[in-house]
């Protein structure tokens, strides 16, 4: 059995620490990241976030009860472009808060270039980046 911490960690403490062994990425460095087929982009956004304000084209869509699923190379459910442990996955999700604690998920099966986008779908789309309806 594994001890009780001393005191409860807060979700913004908890982010903290998590998002400080991450490279996060900008919206501006995951677009060119993808264009130069450098990384995959995945959007956790649950289905009425997508339909109410689109997909990032080309982006692999898996709901976040799924993600690891869907991203261990190893697994029996893993989606076609899980191909490596070395993948470079961009985890999205609508602001930039869930992919942190999804990227730390996937760094722990091994996925040790899993990251996420500040700001999330909202500022992919603030940017200017494409997206379709």
């Amino acid at each position: 059995m594994s001890a009780r911490p001393e005191r409860p960690v807060g979700i913004d403490e908890l982010l903290e620490q998590v998002r400080e062994g991450l490279d996060r990425v900008d919206a501006t460095e995951a677009y060119d990241l993808f264009k130069a087929g450098e990384a995959l982009l995945v959007d956790t956004r649950y289905a009425a976030l997508r339909e109410r304000d689109g997909l990032i084209p080309g982006a692999l869509v898996v709901e976040r009860n799924e993600l690891e699923w869907r991203l261990d190379p190893q697994g029996s459910h893993r989606a076609a472009e899980a191909t490596s442990h070395d993948l470079r996955v961009v985890v999205i999700c609508n602001e930039g808060y869930a992919s942190s604690l999804a990227a730390v998920s996937l760094r722990q099966l091994g996925l040790h270039r899993a990251t996420d986008l500040v700001g999330g779908f909202q500022a992919w789309k603030a940017a200017g980046y494409p997206v379709t309806p």
